[in-house]
């Protein structure tokens, strides 16, 4: 990363977590839960965009076997791209945010609207859900932000005020309608993946 990096972690340890994760893999699902959901609960201060700074995130105790070469790599080689590093625009501090998945309200993602007709609108997205929740998705919808596929028919959506949006990291984003869902009027048909694949009605 280019310009100042605000502080050092603390020298990870090495070697595999209680269950067999890699130490990558732990610092993945730690960053995820702090950034999407968790920073107010663990004491970290966000920013109205979604950024904490790398250096108060080290310090915190559920990071302090991380290093900062650790945090550079796991974001640097998530193949998703789910996490953004960058130095404050004013103090040069480095800070990290989520590109998407929030649960905590994040004012500026740096979202692009999906516009109808346009070359990179997609004709059908696809959801990733469980089997245990078909019952509920095909009844009543998907609430936005596994072994069943909801495809998803964008442009009929977009056509009925229902808005997307792609995250910086390629993601494509839906706030669903008023109530926070997608209407099972919107999807064109579901698949389960598992343990063999099928087409599932909708009706």
């Amino acid at each position: 990363m280019d310009g100042q990096h605000g502080g050092r972690g603390k020298r990870g340890r090495g070697g595999r977590g209680n269950r067999g994760e890699s130490r990558d893999v732990r610092l993945s699902k730690s960053l995820s839960y702090a950034l999407r959901h968790g920073a107010s609960k663990m004491g970290l201060h966000m920013s109205s965009d979604g950024f904490i700074f790398v250096d108060e995130l080290l310090a915190h105790p559920q990071f302090s076997s991380f290093s900062l070469e650790d945090l550079e790599r796991v974001v640097a080689m998530n193949d998703k791209q789910r996490f953004k590093l960058q130095n404050h625009p004013e103090n040069g501090r480095l800070q990290i945010r989520a590109n998407q998945g929030h649960t905590v309200q994040v004012e500026d993602l740096e979202l692009r609207a999906v516009v109808p007709d346009a070359s990179d609108c997609p004709q059908e997205a696809v959801h990733g859900s469980y089997m245990r929740h078909w019952a509920s998705i095909r009844s009543k919808g998907m609430r936005q932000n596994c072994d069943l596929a909801v495809y998803v028919d964008v442009p009929k959506a977009l056509s009925d005020g229902i808005k997307f949006y792609w995250s910086e990291n390629g993601v494509l984003l839906t706030p669903g309608d008023a109530d926070g869902l997608l209407a099972p009027q919107y999807f064109s048909h579901a698949q389960r993946l598992k343990p063999s694949p099928c087409e599932l009605e909708l009706q």
